[in-house]
C-alpha cells in the first residue's frame, strides 16, 4: 500500500514538543533484549529541582491536576516518578499506550489532556532517543511520571503528567474465529507474522472479507486514523509485494487513505482483530493507469493495533 510510517497526531492544545518526536524506527536488530532494556533503563531523564517542585493531584489513569508555582523555571528534560508501576519493564521497540496532561510552565494554566479516554491517541513505539523513551525509560505499566520540558524557540516550557497504561502487543490478539472455505489460507509465525497462501482457483470480483480474530478493543469509523501491521500479496502469483513486517515496524493511516477495498477491511473492524480481505482490481488499483497492481487482484491480512478517532467536524 506504499503507507507513510508511524505518525504521532496530538489534539490541538497540546505541545509538539513531544509529539512531534514520538515516531520511532524498529530497535537496532543486533542488540539483545537485555541491551535493549538497559538502553532504555539509562535514557530516562533525571530528576531534578523542577520535576521535583510538582506535586499531582489525582489517581494514575485519569486526568490530573499539576499543582506547583509559577513561573516555574525549567533549565532541562525532568522526569520523576509519582507512582511506581507492576508488572514487566517495557523493552526498547515495544508499542505503549500512555495518557498525559500537560500544563504550562509560565501560568499553570492546563494546555490539554489526551488519552483518557479510548481511541484518542494512538499506541507509540518506545525508544531510547524519544520522548517516551526519555520519560519512561525501562518503567513498568501504571506508572506515573511528572516531566518538564523547557523552553524552545516555538513553545514555552511545560510540564506533563504522563501515566503509562500499558504496553500493547504489535500482533492482533483477538479470539480466533472459524476461517471460511474459499478463501485464502493464512498461516502465523510465532511473532505474528502471516504466511499467505492463495487457491488455485479463480480470483472473485467483490471485495470478500473475513474477521480471522475478533478484538474486543475500539471500533474503527469512518475517517479514523489506525495503526495496523499488514501484509499484502497478489493473487495471481501468491507474492509479497507489501509488508509493515518487513519493514520492522506497524504503520499508520487514516482509513480514507487507501484503496476501497483496504479501507472496508478496516471500517467497522474492533482493535485487536485481524481482518482477512481479498481486493479485485476494480476496488484497489485499476482506476490508476500504469500503476504495476493495476490489474492484480490483492489479498491483504491485517492486524488492527489501535485507532485514533476523527475529530469532529464542526459547523461554523
Amino acid at each position: 500500500m506504499r503507507i507513510r510510517p508511524l505518525a504521532a497526531l496530538s489534539v490541538a492544545a497540546v505541545s509538539v514538543l513531544l509529539l512531534t518526536s514520538c515516531s520511532a524506527g524498529a530497535p537496532d536488530a543486533t542488540q539483545s533484549p537485555s541491551a535493549q532494556v538497559a538502553d532504555l533503563c539509562d535514557a530516562v531523564a533525571p530528576s531534578g529541582d523542577a520535576s521535583e517542585a510538582v506535586t499531582v493531584e489525582g489517581e494514575p489513569g485519569a486526568a490530573s491536576q499539576a499543582v506547583f508555582t509559577a513561573p516555574l523555571e525549567i533549565s532541562e528534560l525532568q522526569s520523576t516518578v509519582v507512582t511506581e508501576g507492576e508488572g514487566d519493564a517495557v523493552e526498547a521497540g515495544e508499542l505503549v499506550n500512555i495518557a498525559f496532561t500537560a500544563f504550562s510552565a509560565e501560568t499553570g494554566e492546563e494546555l490539554g489532556s489526551l488519552n483518557y479516554e479510548p481511541g484518542q491517541f494512538l499506541p507509540q513505539q518506545i525508544s531510547a532517543d524519544n520522548p517516551i523513551g526519555q520519560v519512561l525509560g525501562c518503567a513498568t505499566p501504571g506508572t506515573r511520571v511528572v516531566a518538564t520540558f523547557p523552553a524552545t524557540e516555538t513553545n514555552g516550557g511545560e510540564v506533563y503528567v504522563f501515566d503509562f497504561l500499558e504496553t500493547v502487543p504489535d500482533a492482533a490478539w483477538g479470539t480466533e474465529q472459524p476461517a471460511p472455505e474459499g478463501l485464502p489460507e493464512v498461516e502465523l509465525a510465532d511473532d505474528g507474522e502471516p504466511t499467505i497462501t492463495v487457491p488455485d482457483a479463480d480470483a472473485p470480483t467483490e471485495v470478500e472479507l473475513a474477521t480471522l480474530k475478533q478484538g474486543d478493543g475500539e471500533t474503527v469509523e469512518p475517517g479514523d486514523t489506525v495503526l495496523v501491521q499488514y501484509t499484502g500479496v497478489k493473487w495471481s502469483d501468491n507474492e509479497v509485494f507489501d509488508s509493515s513486517w518487513e519493514a520492522g515496524t506497524p504503520t499508520s493511516f487514516q482509513t480514507t487513505g487507501v484503496v476501497d477495498g483496504f479501507r472496508q477491511a478496516l471500517e467497522g473492524q474492533t482493535v485487536g482483530s485481524q481482518v482477512l480481505v481479498v481486493i479485485p482490481p476494480e476496488f484497489g488499483y485499476g482506476a490508476v493507469e500504469g500503476n504495476e497492481l493495476q490489474e492484480e487482484t490483492l489479498v491483504f491480512v491485517v492486524d488492527i493495533l489501535g485507532v485514533q478517532h476523527a475529530a469532529p467536524t464542526t459547523v461554523p
